[in-house]
């Protein structure tokens, strides 16, 4: 079974059912063909960070992206060292 996709404009008309309109969670999931806990996760999301709640696909929140950043970095840091440790040795090898 393939995993059915929502776009973030779909994702904040639930959201606003619930919470602008009152309307219990059950009820609109059941309306739209919903699980309530899919629904209700999506409520938590947007009363956490209303303006970045579901970044889409591909998409990562600020810090999310930054933390990928500083990974990446210290990935090709770590291979700089590793690589100047290796260059050390072997010019202490040659002065011998």
């Amino acid at each position: 079974m393939k995993r059915q996709k929502y776009s973030r404009e779909y994702k904040q008309a639930a959201v606003k059912q619930v919470l602008d309109r009152g309307i219990p969670c059950a009820q609109v999931a059941r309306e739209l063909g919903l699980r309530a806990n899919i629904l209700n996760r999506w409520v938590r999301e947007n009363q956490a960070d209303p303006l970045q709640a579901f970044p889409g696909q591909g998409q990562m929140k600020a810090d999310q992206a930054e933390i990928e950043q500083l990974k990446r970095e210290i990935v090709r840091l770590k291979a700089e060292r590793d690589i100047l440790k290796k260059a050390a040795a072997y010019f202490a090898k040659e002065s011998n």
